[in-house]
């Protein structure tokens, strides 16, 4: 008491007491606030005062940060698919220059067939020349001696007749070696011919070999990326509790469609192992880019979207609490606050259901289900198809609720699953 009354007299300077009168018809009555009271309650206003300034900070770095966070993981996948795009474009035109290249290479293997086949014929031609030619020496070798022999027994007209006839052999002899020398020419040309077509289809051979090896490049480059962008939204499928695989198999199922005309498949006789060897990995990163193409439309189609785009506070987690299961999350905001579907779907429930109060249930694909329960006001309709982002209700304390919050559940296959890795899967998705 002798401290209470020193720290009173020490206030009384800038707290003095005052007394708050109560009067009623027969009676006046009256509270006496002391000074030590008083900075008592100034203690508890401003501590109350600054808890809500500090929470509403806490609150709005969350909101900003939750916003920077999605548009960097938005423009790193944008940046991405840009990426994805000019390295298949580039893929396909070295692929379209390794087809001019190939085309090239057959046409020099053609030039250099004809070439060698022009050459034989040339070779054929000359052998032919010779051995003309050795079959007219021989004849003119009988032909001379012939004359000599014809020379010592014959008169001045008889000897007239072999030199004619010499004459007429230096004629055809004459003739052959003229041949011969445009066949010798002839060849000189082919093997000329033959030598640069030789080069050429090397140097065909060449840029090729380094199209190939390009190519080559640019499809590991390709494969490298969609493995990586593939296994984020395999482990996003497994985090929540999902079979990738069966995900994948219900995906194609409703998108399965096929047509076009059907024509006749070429075969090429020549064979290539480095370009069969590319056309299979290239196969194989078709592959990779529909299985994440899958991935994508079931990710469009599951509920990843937040429940509320308001400020608000997590009150409560999933798990066990009070001795009980919860099978939600609680995020707690004012009444009336907008309420909306995390994700496409149809309304399959909306109404009011023992300990949920007011309660949406919203079917969407792949067997995942979301409710949302403690609603003020229900906007949508039992079979009511709506869109991620679609406003259902207003926030409220219907129910089995000890103040204003919602409910959030999520569902797989009937079995609840914690909301949270839903939304944490989002952050790394979109």
């Amino acid at each position: 008491m002798r401290i209470t009354h020193s720290l009173n007299s020490v206030l009384e300077r800038w707290l003095p007491e005052q007394r708050l009168f109560l009067k009623s018809d027969k009676t006046t009555r009256f509270l006496r606030l002391r000074p030590a009271t008083q900075l008592v309650a100034l203690g508890g206003i401003a501590l109350v005062f600054g808890w809500s300034i500090i929470a509403s900070s806490i609150l709005v770095i969350d909101a900003i940060s939750a916003g920077s966070s999605r548009d960097q993981a938005r423009r790193s996948q944008t940046a991405f698919e840009a990426r994805l795009t000019d390295l298949s474009a580039e893929r396909d035109s070295r692929a379209a220059e390794a087809a001019a290249a190939q085309n090239r290479f057959t046409v020099a293997l053609d030039q250099v067939s004809r070439m060698q086949s022009q050459l034989l014929d040339s070779e054929a031609r000359r052998r032919e020349l010779e051995t003309g030619m050795g079959a007219v020496q021989s004849s003119l070798q009988q032909a001379v001696k012939a004359q000599h022999q014809a020379q010592a027994e014959a008169d001045q007209a008889s000897a007239t007749a072999p030199a004619v006839r010499t004459a007429e052999l230096q004629a055809a002899l004459d003739i052959l070696s003229g041949e011969l020398k445009r066949a010798a020419a002839d060849r000189a040309d082919a093997v000329r011919e033959a030598e640069d077509a030789r080069r050429t289809a090397e140097a065909v051979s060449i840029e090729r070999d380094q199209i190939v090896a390009r190519n080559d490049q640019i499809l590991t480059q390709l494969e490298d990326a969609v493995t990586v962008s593939v296994k984020p939204l395999d482990e996003m499928f497994r985090s929540v509790g999902m079979n990738p695989d069966e995900i994948l198999d219900t995906v194609r199922r409703g998108y399965s469609g096929q047509g076009g005309p059907l024509n006749p498949i070429g075969y090429s006789s020549s064979g290539n192992a480095e370009i069969s060897q590319g056309e299979a990995k290239a196969n194989e990163i078709l592959i990779t880019l529909d299985q994440m193409n899958s991935y994508r439309i079931a990710v469009e189609k599951m509920p990843l979207a937040m429940p509320l785009q308001s400020a608000f506070r997590y009150t409560s987690p999933y798990g066990r609490r009070w001795g009980r299961a919860h099978e939600g999350i609680d995020m707690a905001a004012p009444v009336g606050t907008p309420i909306f579907s995390t994700g496409d779907g149809v309304v399959v429930f909306a109404g009011w259901q023992r300990g949920y109060g007011n309660l949406v249930k919203i079917q969407h694909a792949l067997g995942t289900e979301t409710r949302y329960g403690h609603m003020s006001k229900i906007r949508v309709k039992v079979g009511q198809k709506v869109s991620r982002g679609s406003r259902i209700g207003d926030m409220g304390n219907t129910g089995r609720s000890t103040g204003s919050h919602l409910h959030y559940e999520v569902r797989v296959n009937g079995r609840a699953v914690d909301p949270m890795s839903f939304i944490k899967a989002a952050q790394n998705v979109f």
